[in-house]
């Protein structure tokens, strides 16, 4: 082994000058991290003579690697190897080494360790790297040796991205060799051919740098036809921290295009808007407009994601298609009037005797539950509000004649009669679902035999909306009324992720360490938490995506209630039973309704082919644990 010198690359800076301070010593930066700049990466360049093509049937005769860093060369280690066997006449013809040359060689048991050892933390790089390396890691196996997981560079790969055909006919180490003018000619010797890439890698990063490729994750994606323009702003990701948060990318006005998160690394997950894993082409033109990136660093994944939440809704972003207006969000309302009536609202009132539904997604979602409320239950569906008793003129409507009303409007029903027809109608909304889904399912039965196919499905999405929305409200209403509630759950790191929520709102949030007691860190940020004012339930504190997220974080299993105000349960049945609207519906059909039964218990012995005592309440096991806990 020897070393040499040789000119330094222009994309590998200036060479450091003078005599290295006292008491310092070189570092090789953590292959790991991200945004290491190339001419601070060490590459060993290796190539293998080998007796054949794969590595099951054939062995390495040597093994040739130049280590280099910042276009100086470190060290070369050049060794023959004896392959346990003859060469064939045509590799001998083809590398020069013959049978004889082989006798007394070291074999690839004792050679393997020297090499691993001499490439170790370093990027390994070969020309049709899949060969070399596929050899490498073969041999690791076969003598029981731990492959290292080295990153690996293809320099045909990188070749294909910035050389054409009219300056090399292919892409060979020869050809590329003679393109570049390369100080050593390849001659299928292990070491020369690793000495001829060595040259050939420095140029091919040398046209790879104007391109955006200056890091070492660029490589990964290099010979990705990703274009100039978007490739250069890769720099807008120096700097970012190697931690969860949220990143806002800003335009040329200081104004903000697009908010993402990232629950481990910030920087990590920006790079990837500058490679081709990124095919959205909304993305691609935001990244050409952006000239910034902030960024905002979280003390947990559950912070992370809830921040780029209110982010979103604080500046609605043209490039986020993530609910940029909770505000918008409809419900719908069972109204607070003598006779009351199902109406699609924007906003949550505290009126005595409503109920609600939602927030839905959109209008639509929101109005096709009103529908499948309308096909279960004869409420009327006029719109005026009715006086406590008719006029002597009032006129009853169609729906009134076909029987699917009523008609207070014509003093048919007075105030108590509507308010025992219209109790159903509650139930479903707040409690169980089982007389929806029997009759749309019911609906949905005679329609596809029928053959009316269209029709069916129509009602079936009547019917997901309906329980997408009563699931909804039933799973938030009970966090949107308790003050505060304190839970904890085990990390990785066998530490405390600490979670603070006040009406549905996450309040404060922090992660203690394992060495550390958590008891004082939770006093503090229940002491320093954000005041939340009560919000009108069923309503939250919260964007409605943001109470689901803590919802989620507290049903994962390992979340201990730490400190809880108020009552935290769920009714009994709920919708939150029924998870799929298929099942429900081939539920309701093949299970008769029996008196006392509910549409709950109905899935539960469907599911376990077991009979339930009538009348007997299913409680969900989460909400059950959390009555327990609680």
């Amino acid at each position: 082994m020897h070393t040499d010198h040789r000119p330094r690359p222009l994309w590998a800076g200036p060479a450091a000058v003078g005599p290295r301070p006292a008491g310092t010593t070189a570092t090789q930066p953590t292959l790991d991290d991200v945004g290491t700049p190339l001419a601070e990466v060490t590459f060993v360049v290796v190539d293998l003579e080998t007796t054949g093509g794969r590595p099951g049937d054939s062995a390495i005769t040597e093994i040739g690697a130049v280590k280099v860093r910042g276009g100086e060369v470190l060290g070369e280690l050049q060794t023959l190897v004896d392959p346990g066997g003859p060469v064939p006449p045509y590799i001998q013809v083809l590398t020069g080494i013959t049978t004889s040359m082989l006798i007394g060689a070291p074999r690839i048991e004792e050679v393997l360790p020297s090499f691993l050892e001499f490439a170790r933390g370093t990027v390994l790089v070969a020309h049709n790297a899949p060969f070399d390396v596929g050899f490498l890691r073969a041999a690791a196996s076969a003598t029981g040796h731990a492959w290292p997981g080295f990153r690996v560079v293809d320099t045909v790969r990188l070749a294909r991205r910035v050389v054409t055909r009219d300056e090399a006919p292919n892409h060979k180490l020869s050809s590329l060799a003679a393109l570049f003018r390369a100080t050593t000619t390849p001659n299928h010797r292990a070491l020369d051919d690793a000495r001829a890439t060595v040259d050939v890698l420095h140029a091919l990063l040398g046209r790879l740098g104007p391109l955006g490729v200056t890091h070492l994750e660029d490589l990964a994606d290099a010979a990705d036809p990703v274009p100039a323009d978007v490739r250069r702003k890769r720099t807008l990701a120096d700097g970012l921290p190697d931690e969860p948060g949220v990143y806002l990318f800003r335009g040329p006005r200081d104004e903000v295009l697009y908010v993402g998160t990232s629950t481990t690394s910030l920087r990590r997950r920006v790079r990837t808007y500058f490679t081709s894993a990124e095919r959205r082409a909304r993305m691609s033109e935001m990244v050409r407009l952006a000239v910034r990136v902030d960024p905002v660093v979280c003390a947990t994944p559950l912070e992370a994601r809830v921040r780029e939440l209110r982010l979103i809704a604080e500046h609605a972003p043209r490039y986020n298609r993530r609910s940029r207006s909770p505000e918008r969000m409809p419900w719908v309302r069972l109204t607070s009037e003598p006779f009351p009536r199902l109406s699609v609202v924007r906003q949550v009132r505290d009126e005595p005797g409503a109920a609600y539904l939602g927030p839905f997604a959109s209008g639509a979602a929101a109005q096709l539950a009103v529908e499948a409320l309308h096909e279960a239950f004869p409420v009327r569906r006029c719109t005026r509000r009715l006086p406590a008793v008719a006029a002597p003129d009032a006129s009853a409507c169609v729906l009134a004649e076909l029987g699917r009303c009523g008609a207070p409007c014509i003093g048919s029903q007075d105030v108590a009669q509507y308010a025992a027809a219209t109790e159903p109608l509650r139930t479903a909304m707040t409690g169980d679902p089982g007389a929806v889904v029997r009759h749309v399912g019911t609906r949905i039965g005679n329609l596809v035999a029928q053959e009316r196919f269209e029709e069916a499905a129509a009602e079936r999405d009547r019917l997901t909306a309906y329980l997408r929305g009563a699931t909804r409200v039933q799973r938030t209403t009970p966090l949107a009324r308790c003050a505060e509630l304190v839970a904890a759950r085990r990390t990785d790191d066998h530490g405390w992720e600490i979670v603070l929520v006040r009406h549905g709102r996450l309040a404060g949030t922090a992660h203690v360490d394992r060495r550390a007691d958590p008891r004082p860190a939770i006093a503090t940020l229940q002491a320093t938490g954000e005041h939340v004012d009560a919000p009108v339930a069923p309503a939250g504190a919260a964007h409605p995506e943001e109470t689901d997220l803590l919802l989620a974080w507290l049903e994962q299993p390992g979340v201990r209630l730490v400190e809880i105000s108020d009552e935290w349960s769920c009714p009994l049945p709920s919708a939150q039973a029924v998870r799929d609207a298929a099942a429900a519906v081939a539920v309701a059909l093949a299970v008769p309704p029996t008196g006392d039964q509910t549409l709950v218990g109905d899935l539960t012995e469907a599911a376990t082919g077991g009979a339930r005592p009538p009348g007997r309440p299913t409680r969900s096991r989460a909400a059950e644990g959390a009555r327990r806990t609680a």
